[in-house]
C-alpha cells in the first residue's frame, strides 16, 4: 500500500494519504492551504495515482484570503473528488444531503451503482436543498462577516485565559485549544458533572479523538464558535472560572 505522511503546518497533526484514507484534511484546526501546499498535494496524488477527496463545504467560511478549489487544478482531473454538503454549508443541521463532483469516469460509474442501490434522501430535504442552492451570494457574504466577528471574539477571550493556547482559524468555525489540564476529556466530564456558574456550564469536544497517534491531543479540545458574540463571551468567562477551580490543572 502506498502511503504518504504529511504534517499540518499549523497544528502539527499527522495526516496519512493512502488508498483507504484518501485525503489531506485538517478541518479540526481550520487551517487553509496555501497554493504551494495545494501544488504539493496535487503532485503527490498524481505521482502515486491516489485520489484527493476535497471536502470543500466551508468554502464561504474563509477569512483573510481567497478560497481556491482543487477543482481549478487541471492536473487533478482524474484524481479529484469534491464533496459538498447542505447541512454544513447552509447550517441546515440534520439535512443529510449534498453532492459529489468528479471527472473520473470509473469512479462515477461505481458511485452511480451505489446511488441506484439505495433509497433516496427524504423528499423534503431534496426540496429544501434545491431552494438553498439558490441562496444569493450576498447572504453568504454577510454570514462570513458574522463568523469573522465570532472568531475574533473567541480568539480574544481565549487569549485572556492564563495557560491557554489556541490555533488561529483561517476558515470554518472551529478552533483547537490547548488547556493547562491533565486530560481534556476528564475536564469536559468534570465541567458537565461538577461545575457551573449560576447554573450554566460549557461543553466541548476533547482533542485526542482527532489524532491517530496515541498520546497526542490529550490536553486539547475543539471549540465551535457557532453562538452569537455575547454568548461566546459568557462561555469563555465560564471556561476561565472552571480552569481556576479544576483539580487537574497543571499550571
Amino acid at each position: 500500500m502506498n502511503t504518504v505522511q504529511y504534517k499540518c503546518p499549523n497544528c502539527g497533526a499527522e495526516l496519512t494519504f493512502d488508498p483507504e484514507h484518501q485525503n489531506f484534511s485538517c478541518e479540526f484546526c481550520d487551517s487553509t492551504y496555501t497554493e504551494a501546499e495545494m501544488q504539493t498535494i496535487a503532485a503527490l496524488a498524481v505521482k502515486h495515482d491516489l485520489a484527493v477527496i476535497a471536502d470543500e463545504v466551508y468554502r464561504e467560511f474563509v477569512y483573510g484570503g481567497e478560497y481556491k478549489s482543487f477543482g481549478t487544478m487541471p492536473e487533478l482531473d482524474n484524481n479529484l473528488i469534491i464533496i459538498d454538503s447542505v447541512s454544513k454549508r447552509y447550517s441546515a443541521c440534520g439535512a443529510r444531503i449534498g453532492c459529489i463532483i468528479s471527472k473520473n469516469k470509473e469512479f462515477c460509474q461505481q458511485i452511480n451503482k451505489c446511488c441506484q442501490g439505495r433509497l433516496c434522501s427524504p423528499i423534503l430535504e431534496e426540496v429544501g436543498a434545491a431552494a438553498l442552492y439558490t441562496t444569493p451570494v450576498s447572504y453568504l457574504e454577510e454570514v462570513n462577516k458574522e463568523y469573522q466577528k465570532r472568531r475574533d471574539t473567541i480568539a480574544a477571550g481565549l487569549k485572556s485565559l492564563p495557560g491557554v493556547a489556541a490555533s488561529d482559524p483561517k476558515g470554518a468555525f472551529y478552533v483547537m485549544v490547548k488547556f493547562p489540564v491533565d486530560d481534556a476529556e476528564k475536564f469536559a466530564i468534570w465541567l458537565l458533572e461538577n461545575f457551573d456558574v449560576d447554573g450554566e456550564t460549557v461543553m466541548f469536544a476533547p482533542g485526542n479523538g482527532f489524532y491517530s497517534t496515541p498520546g497526542l491531543g490529550v490536553n486539547e479540545a475543539r471549540l465551535a464558535y457557532v453562538l452569537n458574540c455575547e454568548d461566546l463571551k459568557r462561555a469563555i468567562y465560564i471556561l476561565g472560572e472552571a480552569l481556576k477551580a479544576y483539580p487537574g490543572r497543571t499550571c
